[in-house]
């Protein structure tokens, strides 16, 4: 009689055989697929290739715009922010990753340079991101330093913003104080009436540019044997807006 192992994954618990197991383990450290379960999730998400591609931003675009395109999620541009205080108290928020430019190799958002986010990375001006598509049992995580966009760059994209999103980046004090909700109902209003149709872009409010120096990616795999890698690059500031990039270099790590 064979030991049986019970194993958890998103689906539900399924058991296999010891020996089933470990014939799985072996197909997947050769990018095989192995019957069964394992292999229905496998073959869904994929792999990462066998030798790691020297550059990791035309994958992660591919992911991103196969992401958008097919609608996996309401919001498949969502990306996780965290940054920190210079004494090291961490925030983290939702915002929508708006442009990944793979040459040379950033990821643009949108905010309130006013926020608390905004207040966190003029003093410490590094963050780290995550984008999560757990239908696609997809994930990339991103470190690195942060700059603002050029003005415009925030120009373009805020003129394309629907009507009430600009006269809400007017009316909202965003991270501040609020009494009510009426108030900033008042506020809108009072925006809508002083601009009318043409809202320019607030002095307060503009892109951001996240430059990875590290960035992972991860496909999910049944019994927790997940697809890792990470890549480093070392960047040297130009100016106040960029960097100049480094070769990346490729490691497969551990799930």
């Amino acid at each position: 009689m064979h030991a049986v192992a019970v194993f958890f994954y998103r689906g539900g618990p399924h058991a296999a055989s010891a020996r089933d197991a470990c014939v799985a383990a072996i197909a997947l450290g050769h990018n095989r697929v192995p019957p069964g379960p394992l292999g229905e999730i496998m073959l869904r998400t994929g792999f990462l290739p066998g030798t790691l591609p020297s550059d990791p931003m035309p994958l992660f675009e591919k992911w991103f715009l196969g992401a958008r395109k097919d609608k996996v999620q309401p919001n498949p541009d969502a990306m996780v922010i965290a940054t920190a205080t210079p004494d090291g108290y961490p925030s983290a928020r939702v915002v929508l990753c708006k442009k990944l430019i793979v040459d040379p190799g950033y990821v643009v958002f949108f905010t309130n340079y006013d926020s608390r986010k905004g207040a966190e990375l003029a003093a410490n001006p590094r963050a780290a991101a995550v984008l999560h598509w757990d239908a696609l049992g997809r994930q990339v995580r991103l470190e690195g330093p942060i700059v603002r966009s050029p003005p415009a760059e925030s120009d373009e994209y805020f003129a394309s913003r629907a009507l009430d999103s600009r006269i809400g980046a007017w009316a909202s004090l965003q991270s501040q104080p609020l009494d009510s909700r009426a108030t900033l109902l008042k506020r809108v209003a009072a925006e809508a009436a002083r601009f009318g149709t043409s809202v320019p872009r607030p002095p307060h409010w503009g892109g951001y540019r996240l430059w990875p120096e590290v960035l992972e990616l991860w496909i999910e795999g049944t019994f927790r044997v997940h697809d890792r890698a990470r890549w480093n690059r070392q960047l040297e500031p130009v100016g106040d807006t960029g960097f100049k990039a480094g070769p990346w270099h490729a490691t497969r790590i551990y799930p």
